[in-house]
C-alpha cells in the first residue's frame, strides 16, 4: 500500500520541478530569478529525499510502525520545504513583469496550501492504528488518495510563474535548473 505513497508522490514531485526549469535576460528579471533559485534547490533536495524515504519504506517492507514513523517524518519535510519556497518566492517581491504581483501571490498562495496540506499528511499519518495491518493499510490508501490529489492540484499559477521571461530567467540560474528524472519515486 505504501507504493501507491511512493507514485502519489511523484506527482507531487513533479509540481516541485515545476518551480526548477522553464524560459528574458533583462537584467531586474534575471536578479529576482536569483533571488527564488538561490534558495530553490535545498529545498527541492529535501522533498526528493523525503520522496526517497518514502519509496525506500514501501520497497524494504517495513512494519506499519516503521512506516508510519518514515512517512511521518517525510511528510514533515516535504511541508517544511513547500513554505521554504513560499517564503523564497515571498522574499524575492514581485517579480518584474506584466501581472508581477498577481503571479507572486497566486505561487505563494499555492505553496503555502501545499505547505499545509502536508502539514496535515503527517496529522493523518501519525494518527494511523498501526496495530491493526489491515485497518493501517486502509489509512495508507487514504493517504496515498490525498496525495494523488495533491500531486495534480493548481499548479496553474506555478507554471505562470515560470512562463515567458521568468521561466527564461529561471531556467538560466543553477538552483532552479530541473533535476534528473531519475530523482522521483518508483513506483
Amino acid at each position: 500500500m505504501n507504493k501507491k505513497l511512493a507514485a502519489a508522490l511523484t506527482g507531487s514531485a513533479a509540481l516541485v520541478l515545476t518551480l526548477t526549469g522553464c524560459g528574458d535576460d533583462g537584467a531586474d528579471t534575471a536578479a529576482w530569478a536569483k533571488k527564488v533559485c538561490d534558495k530553490v534547490k535545498p529545498q527541492v533536495d529535501k522533498i526528493q529525499q523525503a520522496n526517497k524515504s518514502i519509496n525506500e519504506a514501501s520497497q524494504q517492507k517495513k512494519s506499519p510502525e516503521e512506516v508510519q514513523k518514515t512517512d511521518s517524518a517525510a511528510f514533515q519535510d516535504i511541508s517544511e520545504a513547500y513554505k521554504a519556497l513560499a517564503d523564497a518566492v515571498d522574499d524575492a517581491g514581485v517579480p518584474p513583469v506584466e501581472n508581477g504581483e498577481k503571479l507572486e501571490t497566486n505561487a505563494v498562495d499555492e505553496l503555502k496550501g501545499l505547505s499545509k496540506s502536508y502539514a496535515g499528511l503527517k496529522k493523518t499519518v501519525d494518527e494511523l492504528d498501526t496495530g491493526d495491518q489491515s485497518e493501517f493499510a486502509e489509512g495508507l490508501k487514504g493517504l496515498a488518495q490525498e496525495l494523488g490529489r495533491l500531486g495534480e492540484s493548481g499548479d496553474k499559477s506555478l507554471q505562470k510563474l515560470q512562463s515567458g521571461e521568468l521561466g527564461q530567467a529561471m531556467s538560466e540560474q543553477e538552483g532552479c535548473r530541473k533535476a534528473s528524472p531519475g530523482s522521483t519515486p518508483t513506483t
